[in-house]
């Protein structure tokens, strides 16, 4: 009898001692956490606010909240008579097995940051990286989000584009539609290169400035490749391309020009 009352003195004595801090340590972390929502959301505002890039806004939000939040933890640990320095030593061992077992998730985590500092590309953007094309709908941390021009979504590690080439066609005001024809050795030059040179001009979204151009590129064994090169504003590239094809096809056809058989020959390469 005797032992248990010093069990039940014991147990009571250290509800009273933790039991105050235990429950102001729980106080402190719902009001610390309502305080960081508000700081965060305070910060968003003033971004808004600001000429900071929208790429960047999410990163640093997210940045903000995360480091108060471990500083919230320390001080609730701090409270309760946790060692934060034995704390502070758990953390450590814990982050640096997780980042050995996320080596890759890092490599992205840092290419997304050197995305977001230089900007070699941002929301809204018609870009090219390896053989995915398409327009740029969202830069994360860890990836970048594109939409392409056949509808689907495509998500890129942020590693992989930084470290591939990267081809921004939104940079420049216009970009150059390349169109290849095989025109028979037989046919007069001058002549196809005004037909096809008129029916550039008369298609829609092709620009004046700088002017269609109809050139010989190469001389192939059955045919004479000829390179067209109308210009369009990047988004309209493929409307232009596809387009120009049709009107250059069609008055070829009208002017009883033989289009000669192009295999081996590729369609619709971009320049810039």
């Amino acid at each position: 009898m005797e032992e248990i009352n010093s069990y039940t003195d014991t147990a009571i004595k250290l509800v009273m001692e933790y039991a105050p801090k235990f429950l102001l340590a729980i106080v402190v972390l719902i009001v610390g956490m309502w305080v960081i929502n508000n700081i965060v959301k305070y910060a968003d505002k003033a971004m808004q606010r600001s000429s900071l890039s929208l790429e960047i806004r999410p990163f640093i939000k997210s940045l903000i909240g995360v480091i108060l939040k471990v500083l919230l933890l320390f001080s609730v640990a701090g409270m309760v008579g946790i060692e934060t320095t034995s704390f502070i030593a758990v953390l450590s061992a814990a982050v640096f097995a997780i980042g050995m077992a996320l080596q890759g998730s890092l490599g992205n985590l840092a290419a997304g940051v050197m995305i977001l500092i230089f900007r070699p590309y941002k929301v809204g953007d018609l870009i090219q990286i390896e053989d995915d094309m398409g327009y740029v709908q969202e830069i994360q941390i860890f990836n970048t989000i594109i939409t392409t021009l056949d509808n689907k979504t495509v998500i890129i590690p942020n590693g992989t584009a930084i470290s591939g080439v990267i081809t921004n066609l939104s940079t420049n005001e216009y970009v150059r539609v390349d169109i290849n024809v095989a025109m028979p050795y037989n046919e007069d030059f001058p002549k196809v290169q005004k037909i096809i040179l008129d029916a550039l001009k008369a298609t829609d979204k092709v620009l004046d400035t700088p002017a269609p151009t109809v050139g010989i590129e190469t001389f192939d064994t059955h045919f004479i490749s000829l390179a067209l090169w109308p210009y369009a504003k990047t988004d309209d590239y493929w409307d232009v391309y596809f387009e120009a094809s049709k009107n250059v096809k069609a008055a070829l056809g009208k002017n009883g020009i033989k289009m000669a058989y192009s295999e081996g020959v590729e369609l619709g390469d971009i320049g810039l």
